[in-house]
């Protein structure tokens, strides 16, 4: 996978999942289930390691993330987080100007533990990912005060409150450099930027909302690891990639589903684009995708994932099977 992250083609594919470690395992929702709640497990260093180890022991995976959430870096500013069971996050109203960093570290040290634990656990040949959310998509949430479709509350405050706005992304921009330098100190061998509703973000706002402070996280995490691979996931932000991986300077560009992988310059390191619903359906569709992925990335430096994260009713025989595919196409 590093490999690749240099723009190499190696004669294996690497291929990891977006949310490989979740709610399609057996052996997650025990463990899930012995932690009393979501937030207890990404703050238990030993469980959340062993949740990060999961598929790896069950698929011949080249990489395991981080078993986290993004919106730990506004809870660790002082919002406070919470999960409502089968409702999703839930973040308090706040005063923005009263977030600081007064317990910052010390709330965000089992998740170092983690990286620690992880990497201890993890053979030499894998790779350990960091990550975190991209500063467009952790403001939306702490303005709209949980999950939603389309954030309309949290998009009417950036229009009416451009000032305000601008210290929020400054705000969490930093807090998440401050973040992925402190994962990769603890271990993670590359970094991903989630920005998970990009395609909300108005077209005219694109470079100033996303681009500008994800380029400002990266220069951060250059100047204190210069060179360092870091994926950037604007997630289906269809037309903008290619000037998103330029402006934003990541390694790599994790792409959706919706879009066409052979027509990317050959010289850009892409990621992703199986549709988690194909994996869900599984059998020839499954295999038809596969098929014509690894046919575009032929002559490319690809990382085989999917589009979006993993749903969470997809067999586990569909994930062996495509990667067994991907396997024998190596052969």
């Amino acid at each position: 996978m590093l490999r690749v992250l240099r723009g190499e083609k190696p004669g294996r594919q690497p291929v990891w999942l977006m949310r490989q470690a979740g709610r399609y395992l057996e052996e997650y929702r025990k463990l899930r289930a012995q932690a009393g709640s979501f937030m207890n497990l990404c703050f238990n260093s030993e469980m959340a390691a062993e949740v990060t180890l999961q598929p790896l022991r069950r698929f011949d995976l080249d990489a395991a993330i981080i078993f986290s959430d993004i919106l730990v870096i506004p809870h660790a500013l002082g919002q406070k987080l919470s999960f409502v069971e089968g409702e999703g996050p839930r973040l308090e109203k706040k005063d923005f100007s009263t977030l600081s960093y007064d317990a910052f570290d010390d709330i965000l040290a089992p998740v170092y533990g983690t990286l620690r634990n992880t990497r201890q656990g993890l053979s030499n040949d894998k790779t350990l990912i960091g990550f975190a959310g991209a500063p467009w998509t952790v403001a939306c949430y702490m303005i709209q005060g949980g999950g939603d479709k389309t954030f309309s509350s949290a998009k009417e405050f950036a229009k009416n409150n451009p000032t305000d706005f601008k210290n929020l992304l400054d705000l969490v921009s930093d807090a998440t450099a401050r973040y992925l330098i402190n994962q990769i100190k603890n271990g993670a061998d590359v970094v991903q930027i989630f920005d998970s509703w990009a395609n909300l973000c108005p077209p005219d706002k694109f470079n100033e909302w996303i681009i500008a402070p994800t380029k400002k996280i990266v220069m951060a995490v250059r100047k204190e690891y210069p060179g360092f691979p870091i994926i950037g996931f604007p997630r289906a932000a269809v037309g903008r990639y290619e000037v998103y991986a330029a402006e934003t300077g990541v390694s790599c560009i994790g792409v959706g589903q919706e879009t066409n992988l052979a027509a990317f310059n050959e010289n850009i390191v892409t990621q992703g684009n199986l549709d988690p619903e194909v994996l869900l359906a599984g059998g020839d569709p499954l295999e038809k995708s596969v098929a014509d992925i690894l046919q575009a990335v032929k002559n490319k430096p690809h990382i085989f994932n999917l589009g979006h994260g993993i749903i969470k009713e997809t067999p586990v025989e569909h994930v062996t099977q495509l990667i067994n595919q991907i396997r024998r196409a190596e052969a």
